[in-house]
């Protein structure tokens, strides 16, 4: 299998679609052109695959359902398991082609890989623990509920952490015994390919793991499929909007995990250094392109100025280059698009009147990478709750700060806007921050920390953010339907119509 991430990492391979255990070749031959965001070349490309393409890629994880979920779940974690133990034989290699697909430096994916594999092993081992119930209940009934996957399900995954992401949902979708589609990211969609066949490699069967690659018709025909009995994004809001009425016309359920405008309160108390260590990451980690990026902080008025300082030094420190070099600590974003609404949103932030902080200094690029989707590390100050830059999405490494006197107002322009999915606080008193963190609005709050993940650990937004949780046993069982077995344990029977019989 070295050899097959070998041959993706060699520019302009593509060996179609990947279902029924292998590859196979698409009903036709339009193609999705992946980029190289380090210098802007075409990297390779990738099918665009049809309705009909979608149609085998269902069928191949029906084919292979009755199998899957008939095993004991014992059987199905020695699987999961085998594939967590192929990923960890494997990773350095996907490392490389995580950063060469998305621009995220080495540096990063080489730590964010190694945890990986946990998410697989989390869920083989919880599902082995999954129980029903019983219970004796009135009138000489015994009542029994037992768990039962779902059949085929649709995972939809973003092009930020394509592995990491794709992992989580398929962790718990394969150990409840689904089987599954995925259609990655157009702008990223060579590792979901690479790890289907990883899967297969590690013996899980012909069918379990499928990838369709394609656009938004693509990801349309998934989702509107007869035998998809799930669907689980991670994407943007407008995107959750449109996969959510798709779902709600077939009244299956799903998981969103959608867009963020992720709020830091800094109090006056907090350890100011390490909470501006702290934030820096988690402002400028994969180029500020997470949906629980650092973006808007909120930074006591004691402190601001000696926050801001310290922050904006740190930014213009960050060494933005090469993503192959393991002295880059930022690569670019993901495109030109990406690359441009950063920008945009940069000089209408300086039109609004916030003052910049860091970024103004041009980038030292080699002649190899001029051409990249590089936006430096920007910092604005004195931003204002009504500018754009306070309200909106970016998804890139541009953050804006903003003054506060007091927790309540801290809180209320935590709360301002639509969104509602990660948070941090920092603060010395903790039990300030725990009251704090009982009124803002996020489904995930860190406290004197900030994007921290396990699979122990329930992660999923509110209103525009989202809805349904990853990880726990929250994400297991929402792969799964409880049904409920009632036994007569009770003498003789019952005769409605002849009046021997009892209601209810």
């Amino acid at each position: 299998m070295t050899s097959l991430i070998h041959e993706f990492l060699k520019p302009g391979t593509n060996k179609g679609l990947f279902y029924g255990g292998r590859f196979q070749q698409p009903h036709q031959r339009a193609v999705i052109e992946v980029f190289n965001p380090a210098n802007a070349k075409l990297f390779t490309t990738v099918p665009d695959a049809t309705a009909d393409d979608v149609q085998a890629a269902v069928t191949a994880a029906r084919s292979a359902f009755a199998g899957w979920s008939e095993l004991d779940p014992l059987d199905r974690s020695r699987h999961l398991h085998a594939f967590a133990n192929v990923l960890r034989t494997h990773m350095s290699q996907l490392a490389i082609l995580e950063s060469t697909i998305t621009g995220r430096s080495i540096r990063e994916m080489n730590a964010q890989m190694a945890r990986i594999p946990e998410w697989l092993e989390y869920f083989a081992s919880i599902a082995i623990g999954l129980e029903g119930e019983s219970n004796v209940v009135k009138g000489g009934y015994v009542t029994m509920t037992h768990y039962e996957p779902l059949g085929p399900v649709a995972l939809l995954t973003p092009w930020n952490h394509p592995i990491l992401i794709l992992v989580k949902k398929l962790a718990a979708a394969l150990a409840a015994g689904n089987t599954c589609v995925i259609k990655p990211s157009e702008l990223a969609p060579v590792s979901s390919l690479v790890l289907a066949a990883l899967a297969t490699e590690a013996g899980l069967p012909d069918g379990v793991v499928n990838v369709v690659t394609g656009g938004p018709a693509t990801g349309a025909a998934l989702c509107a499929a007869d035998d998809i009995h799930y669907i689980d994004l991670t994407g943007g809001t407008a995107t959750g909007r449109k996969v959510a009425s798709l779902a709600g016309e077939r009244l299956i359920r799903t998981t969103m995990e959608l867009g963020g405008k992720t709020p830091i309160i800094v109090c006056e108390d907090a350890d100011i250094e390490g909470a501006i260590a702290g934030t820096l990451f988690a402002a400028f980690v994969a180029s500020g392109q997470t949906c629980v990026s650092g973006a808007r902080f909120l930074v006591h008025d004691e402190i601001y100025d000696r926050f801001v300082e310290g922050i904006a030094t740190r930014a213009e420190q960050i060494i933005v280059g090469d993503p192959m070099d393991e002295a880059t600590q930022m690569g670019p974003v993901i495109s030109q698009k990406s690359k441009d609404r950063c920008l945009k949103m940069i000089e209408q932030a300086k039109a609004d009147g916030a003052k910049m902080v860091a970024g103004t200094s041009p980038l030292d690029l080699s002649a190899e990478f001029v051409n990249g989707f590089y936006v430096r590390p920007t910092v604005f100050k004195d931003v204002e709750t009504h500018h754009e830059l306070f309200l909106e999405e970016v998804f890139g490494p541009v953050i804006s700060i903003t003054r506060f006197k007091g927790d309540d107002e801290a809180m209320e322009m935590a709360n301002i806007g639509t969104f509602g999915l990660g948070v941090s606080i920092w603060s010395r008193d903790i039990a300030r921050a725990h009251r704090l963190s009982l009124k803002v609005r996020g489904g995930v709050v860190w406290l004197n920390d900030h994007h921290r993940n396990d699979p122990r650990s329930v992660w999923g937004g509110v209103r525009d953010s989202g809805f349904g949780k990853e990880n726990g046993w929250d994400a297991l069982r929402a792969y799964l339907t409880k049904k409920s077995v009632i036994v007569r344990t009770a003498a003789g029977y019952d005769d409605w119509f002849k009046g021997s019989g009892r209601y209810g």
